[in-house]
């Protein structure tokens, strides 16, 4: 058994790569989840069942907060709780891209304390411990030091860039998007690009591993208000994704509109 909890999810994510390299995505089974909740495929299945059995067999007394699994108010009264996207991206993976990721991360009070996000279609692993700073590859990762908002290159969708969600104008920066919020997330934190930010509700599987990638790397995030992100929520759903250096960071959150004058997605 791996000894810290570290090592244990960057096991569990490179047999997680193992197991879904096994499907083809374009001839994976697949089906739609209720309630129009996205695309799910045999492999998201089997990727978790192998997460939930060998990390709950490794801390049985850690929650479990996991996409493809049944939630449970339990996890709640867990001092420290796995929260995990089997596949991010599964839309991605049905196409036969190569951007899909795993993404597994504990947090504990709230705040997530160990983090893993890999690509094995990419050979990219991400990781990071709290207060151990962020790697990728098991080299140390940075974010931009950009100094303003205007030429950005900012990871986002593109209904992001509509005027109805920005106190003035859209700001003039250079848009891209990439289907798996993982992996926008880490692609901030090394670097790659200035910031990413999503503004619909946000599930806490999607972007937990990376919010600690990216603050650990040096860069702030919050959700799309400022506010700090806390996981582990009761709704496992928190109000936007804003992540950058701390100049393009406190940019993106001035401009956007604030609460109460957003429109309800």
């Amino acid at each position: 058994m791996p000894e810290t909890d570290l090592q244990l999810l960057i096991a569990a994510a490179r047999e997680a790569g193992r197991i879904a390299r096994r499907f083809t995505g374009k001839t994976a089974e697949t089906w739609d989840k209720p309630g129009g909740a996205g695309p799910v495929t045999e492999a998201d299945i089997a990727v978790n069942d192998m997460l939930e059995a060998e990390l709950r067999k490794a801390r049985p007394d850690y929650g479990w907060l996991s996409e493809e699994s049944a939630d449970s108010a339990a996890r709640q009264s867990a001092e420290r709780v796995f929260i995990i996207d089997p596949i991010d991206g599964t839309r991605s993976f049905i196409e036969g891209s190569r951007t899909w990721a795993h993404s597994l991360a504990i947090a504990e009070d709230g705040i997530v304390t160990e983090a893993v996000v890999y690509l094995p279609l990419r050979d990219k692993l991400y990781h990071a411990h709290r207060g151990k700073g962020a790697f990728l590859n098991d080299i140390a990762i940075t974010p931009t030091s950009r100094g303003e908002l205007t030429g950005a290159e900012v990871l986002a969708a593109r209904p992001v860039m509509e005027r109805q969600h920005w106190q003035r104008d859209v700001p003039a920066v250079k848009r891209s998007h990439r289907p798996s919020l993982a992996y926008r997330t880490a692609l901030v934190a090394e670097g790659r690009y200035d910031a990413m930010l999503t503004l619909r509700p946000t599930w806490e599987w999607d972007i937990a591993a990376g919010d600690l990638i990216l603050r650990e790397a040096g860069a702030v995030t919050s959700d799309r208000y400022g506010h700090d992100l806390r996981f582990n929520n009761a709704d496992p759903r928190l109000q936007g994704m804003v992540a950058a250096g701390k100049h393009v960071h406190r940019e993106l959150t001035r401009e956007l509109r604030s609460k109460g004058s957003a429109p309800r997605f």
